[in-house]
C-alpha cells in the first residue's frame, strides 16, 4: 500500500487510525514527493531524524519519480487542470500509485476521484 502525505502527517502526530492503517499494511510505500513534503514540514534536525527513523522502522519504501511517472502526472494534470484544483504534488503521487499498481490511502478523496484508474481508498480521521 502507498500512503499519501496527509496520512503520514496524521501518523506522525500519533493519530490511532493512521497508525492502525500503516500497521495493517503488508507493504508500505510513499512517493519521493511525499518524502519531500514531509521534509518540508520538519522544524529541526531532531524531527527530521525522528521522521526518518519512523519510516525506516516501519519498512517504508520511498518510490522515485521516474520518466514514466512524470509522463503520467502530466497526463493527469492535462485532464484535471480545467476541472479541479489538483496540484502538481498530488498528480505526481497519484501517478506513482498508478505506475506501481499500489492502492493509495489518502484523505484527499476530492482529488483522487479525478483520476478514474487510480486504486485509492479514502482515509478519515
Amino acid at each position: 500500500m502507498m500512503f499519501d502525505t496527509d496520512v503520514m502527517i496524521w501518523a506522525f502526530r500519533g493519530n490511532a487510525k493512521a497508525l492502525d492503517a500503516i500497521d495493517a499494511a503488508a507493504e508500505r510505500a510513499i512517493s519521493t514527493v511525499t518524502y519531500m513534503e514531509l521534509l518540508q514540514g520538519v522544524r529541526n534536525k531532531k524531527e527530521m531524524l525522528s521522521m526518518k527513523r519512523f519510516l525506516s522502522t516501519l519498512g517504508f519504501s520511498v518510490l522515485p519519480v521516474t520518466a514514466n511517472i512524470s509522463s503520467r502526472a502530466v497526463a493527469i494534470m492535462e485532464d484535471a487542470a480545467l476541472k479541479s484544483d489538483l496540484g502538481v504534488c498530488d498528480a505526481l503521487i497519484f501517478a506513482t500509485a498508478l505506475d506501481t499498481g499500489d492502492t493509495l490511502l489518502s484523505g484527499n478523496a476530492k482529488h483522487f476521484k479525478e483520476v478514474p484508474l487510480l486504486d485509492a481508498m479514502a482515509f478519515r480521521t
